[in-house]
Parts: structure tokens; sequence; C-alpha cells
């Protein structure tokens, strides 16, 4: 198979993937151009994507991940106020939603409480679904040191959502 057609083939199968990775993370657009980033890299470096189709949406998301890096610190300021805005945008008038809302953003604060690799390593088991070591592969880490790292990032969001749990129920006690 030559260059072009291995390419398309790559493309065809792993595109929407990438894409939906990428726009987990960030906004629709710069979703795009993460995705675009993402297989310019893999065209430019076609001998590096592995043999193993197990191991290519893997390595493709560890492309990804440092596209996305890069974009991010140039563009630091903007992603944060789009991430407030989006969170104090949604209504309040419908109860349900509401307390969805409510737990989305509890949540985020949680998340946020972490840091980027940790957020990363729990995005790739919950949001992309790979195993223990697709996503080793992805954060460019052996498995040993995947499952480790897990197993900290889970301690820490379960600590990190207590806190944010702290406030709201001293409110609540406070209250009545």
């Amino acid at each position: 198979m030559d260059r072009q057609a291995t390419f398309t083939q790559l493309y065809r199968e792993h595109y929407d993937s990438v894409l939906c990775y990428a726009a987990r993370r960030t906004d629709a657009d710069t979703a795009r151009d993460i995705a675009a980033e993402t297989f310019l890299v893999a065209w430019r470096r076609l001998a590096a994507v592995p043999q193993d189709p197990r191991f290519v949406r893997p390595w493709l998301y560890g492309v990804a991940r440092r596209v996305l890096s890069n974009a991010e610190r140039s563009r630091r300021r903007e992603l944060l106020a789009a991430h407030l805005q989006n969170q104090h945008s949604a209504p309040d008038h419908v109860r349900d939603l509401a307390d969805s809302v409510a737990g989305q953003m509890q949540l985020d604060q949680a998340l946020q409480r972490l840091t980027e690799r940790d957020r990363e390593v729990l995005r790739l088991i919950g949001w992309e679904e790979l195993d223990i070591c697709e996503a080793a592969l992805a954060m460019g880490c052996t498995r040993a040191a995947m499952a480790v790292r897990l197993h900290r990032a889970r301690r820490r969001l379960a600590l990190a959502l207590q806190a944010t749990e702290q406030p709201s129920a001293a409110a609540a006690v406070g209250g009545k």
C-alpha cells in the first residue's frame, strides 16, 4: 500500500475519534484545528504510526494531547474566559437541569483542583474509554506507571469532590 493510501485509510478510520477526543477538551473550532494538526503530524510521521491496529488510536490520542497542550499554552486566557462563560450559561428554571448543572459544576470544580496530568489520565480512561495499556501509550508511560497514575488521580478526585461538597453541606446546616 502506498503512502497516500495508508494515510487515507488512517484518516477515514480515526478522524472522528480524534475529533471527539479534542472536542471533549476544547471548543468545536479548536477541536477541528487540533484534529487537523494531529493528522498533519501523522502524515509527516507516517512511519512512526504503530503497525498494530490496537495501538493506532492511542498513538493518535498522544499526538492530539501534545498538539492540544501547545494550543492551550498559547490560548490560556481565551479558554478560561470561555469556560467561565459556559459554566454560568445554563438555565436555572428547570429543576432537573439545574441539579444536573450543579453536579457538573461541582465535578468541574473538583477537576480544576487536580493537575493537568491527573485530569488527562481520568479523561483518557473515562471519556475516551481507553484501557490501561492504551492510555499508557497515549501518555507516553508504562502500563504500571499508568495504573499508579490512575489510582492516584481517582483518589485525588474523590478528595477534591469531598472538598467541594464541604461548603454546600456547611451552608445547608447553617441555613436551617
